[in-house]
């Protein structure tokens, strides 16, 4: 950040900058920590639709970090917001879990699989055939097609899972229908975000792990962007992007600092 600009608030993705396998990453804590005594408005994303708000935090408390269910912002929950906007009390078939069916009962949508105003894809740890046919068949019927977002895969213990990005493909392959993408790199879910705790672009920093979705997502928001080291683009891979980010760190753990440097002047 060559240009020291007050930031107000702070955008950052979940895996890969707080956490890696579910165990906090060095300084994580301390960096939210930071953002709560400092009364710095700030938000926490991830593209996996699988888990609620109160399940994530259960989860990253029990890796050694504790964030507040209110500061936790899903694709699932962006995708609601977003039909919401769309077709107030509408209709869906949902292929995903407890994460996006609850969002989507929260705007006030009613699951079914008759005649749905959208087939919505998220992600789930078992994809099922039935399901994936019977949504083919909805949206060749005339259902809109929605999906959280385009990760084509996931990390496990076990190895690489297909994830959202690739069960669409199937789909569309199937049906010549593409998918409205509403998580990360859609910039759409930068805005949602900022508007959830009612944040300004130019008074704030997106931090991510990614090139491709984080970074990139955060640029077109109209963000200053902080590329941390500790998850998916390693150094070397920065230079092919025909974009860079604001800054480079190594970790989290050196952001944390930048809460206090970049505070506005009267917070100092």
């Amino acid at each position: 950040m060559s240009e020291i600009k007050p930031v107000e608030s702070w955008l950052t993705d979940m895996d890969g900058v707080l956490v890696h396998e579910q165990q906090a990453i060095p300084g994580a804590a301390e960096f939210i920590s930071a953002l709560i005594d400092s009364g710095r408005r700030f938000l926490v994303l991830t593209n996996n639709s699988i888990f609620t708000p109160r399940d994530l935090r259960a989860r990253l408390r029990a890796g050694g970090i504790d964030i507040p269910e209110d500061a936790i912002w899903t694709s699932a929950m962006a995708a609601a917001q977003f039909l919401d906007g769309q077709r107030r009390g509408g209709s869906a078939y949902v292929v995903g879990e407890a994460g996006l069916t609850t969002a989507l009962h929260d705007i006030g949508y009613t699951m079914t699989d008759v005649d749905p105003d959208y087939v919505v894809l998220g992600e789930t740890r078992t994809y099922s055939f039935e399901a994936i046919t019977r949504a083919i068949r909805l949206i060749e019927a005339g259902a809109r097609f929605i999906a959280t977002n385009p990760d084509p895969s996931g990390p496990s213990q076990e190895g690489t899972l297909p994830a959202t990005g690739a069960v669409a493909a199937l789909i569309t392959r199937a049906t010549g229908v593409e998918p409205y993408f509403v998580g990360k790199p859609n910039p759409l879910m930068m805005r949602s975000a900022l508007n959830r705790i009612d944040a300004h672009s130019e008074s704030s920093v997106m931090i991510g792990d990614r090139m491709d979705t984080d970074v990139v997502s955060g640029l077109e928001a109209g963000m200053r962007t902080i590329l941390v080291l500790t998850g998916s683009t390693r150094p070397e891979q920065v230079d092919r992007f025909p974009y860079v980010p604001t800054r480079v760190v190594d970790s989290i753990a050196d952001v944390t600092p930048l809460v206090a440097e970049y505070a506005p002047r009267a917070d100092r």
